[in-house]
């Protein structure tokens, strides 16, 4: 059983150290969207806080349907915090929203510590 884990780390191990940084980060990011994170994303104007999403598990460029080409603009889902006190009220639990953020938006996107 031991030997059996060992081999399986060891051909894990050479398989992710052959592959190109870009496939390291492909892998890494398909790890992250699988196992999720606990996301918050804040939309900043003029200083300050305007809009708060929670519990986002990740943010995903747009692609083009024709031309495969990314989009100036960034994706997810989550909760709208609506008070922006950081906690997420029954009421706001109720829905899961979609929202897209522009290129040129001024936001802030960090896992939430709690």
């Amino acid at each position: 059983m031991r030997k059996t884990m060992l081999l399986g780390i060891v051909l894990v191990t050479i398989f992710i150290t052959g592959c190109t940084q870009e496939t390291q980060n492909k892998l890494g990011r398909a790890i992250v969207n699988w196992t999720g994170t606990n996301g918050v994303l804040e939309i900043v104007s003029g200083g300050k806080i305007i809009k708060r999403f929670m519990k986002i598990d990740k943010l995903s460029t747009a692609y083009g349907t024709s031309d495969n080409r990314p989009r100036p603009y960034r994706y997810g889902y989550g909760y709208i915090d609506m008070n922006l006190d950081g906690i997420l009220q029954k009421e706001e639990k109720k829905r899961k929203v979609y929202f897209e953020i522009g290129a040129y938006d001024h936001y802030i996107f960090y896992e939430n510590p709690k």
